[in-house]
């Protein structure tokens, strides 16, 4: 039960009337006292992309869980983000934003990617999928996955590189993370070769991934210890901030797989996009129908504090 202040975000490229009073009518049905709202985009005005109202409600008593789930419903039937947070703002401000690589900064997988290469696609594919709805031990299918590359030419790994796909709003949501001075990291189960060429390209601070080994040109199926899974990600997340005099409550994660899960529940708002069904049910927040920029309207920002990228 949580008692107190608290935000209900609702994002989408256009949120009508009747989604309005819907999602008040389950507010209503949740016993929230509502307060005052924000409208932080709105996509009727010249150049904007989405609709994005951010309100306030007092709780007496509420099941937090419950209320999730019962928002994560109405925002699938509505197609809308629905986005429910304690109003700790004023207590916390956010200062360290870390991200999930494959399927969140990028629309691939890398993985799956060097496997079709390879020839070997459609089964590594299938252990991936199957990963990510956190059905096996990431280590284990990691290194099954990886075993199938011994043999691939080192030269495949640039031209990937050079025709990775961005996911929607990226550069508009790290150009303005910049431009506010919070520090970005890219915590990810894929590979340092791939997170160092994002990291040139939209300026992360740091990156920590696996290592591919690589020799006589050729990857040898093995990375270098540790991997990465699921409890590294959330180890390095509480390391970088107690490194740069933050608290966990100033955290922010981003990701889309049951890898990602220990580090969204340990950072201060752990943000699952477009994410498996296992894991949007699991995470505290969601969204799925913006793009990865709808993330600065969950921290509070309007549009009109927004530079243009």
């Amino acid at each position: 039960m949580a008692r107190g202040d608290v935000l209900l975000t609702v994002l989408a490229p256009r949120i009508t009337a009747d989604a309005q009073q819907q999602v008040a009518e389950l507010a209503e049905q949740f016993g929230l006292r509502a307060g005052a709202a924000r409208c932080l985009a709105d996509v009727s005005l010249p150049g904007q992309r989405y609709d994005c109202i951010e309100q306030r409600f007092t709780a007496g008593s509420l099941d937090t869980a419950a209320f999730r789930t019962a928002a994560l419903a109405l925002g699938e039937a509505l197609a809308v983000d629905i986005v429910i947070q304690e109003d700790n703002r004023d207590l916390a401000k956010p200062r360290l934003v870390c991200f999930d690589m494959d399927s969140t900064l990028i629309k691939a997988e890398v993985i799956d990617e060097l496997a079709r290469r390879h020839g070997v696609g459609d089964e590594v594919a299938e252990v991936t999928e199957r990963a990510m709805r956190g059905e096996l031990d990431f280590k284990e299918s990691f290194r099954e996955r990886m075993s199938k590359l011994a043999g691939l030419n080192e030269s495949v790994l640039a031209e990937i590189a050079a025709e990775l796909p961005l996911m929607d709003g990226v550069e508009r949501l790290m150009a303005n993370l910049k431009h506010f001075g919070y520090r970005t990291v890219i915590l990810s189960g894929g590979f340092t070769y791939f997170a160092h060429h994002l990291q040139d390209k939209l300026g992360f601070d740091e990156v920590h991934a696996n290592e591919l080994i690589i020799e006589h040109g050729k990857v040898t199926g093995e990375v270098h210890e540790p991997i990465v899974d699921a409890q590294r990600k959330a180890d390095l997340l509480e390391q970088i901030a107690l490194r740069e005099g933050f608290t966990l409550a100033q955290t922010i994660a981003v990701g889309d797989g049951a890898n990602d899960l220990k580090m969204l529940a340990k950072a201060g708002l752990g943000v699952a996009f477009r994410a498996k069904p296992v894991v949007r049910a699991q995470a505290r927040q969601a969204i799925s129908i913006s793009g990865i920029d709808g993330v600065l309207y969950v921290m509070g920002y309007r549009d009109a504090d927004l530079i243009d990228w």
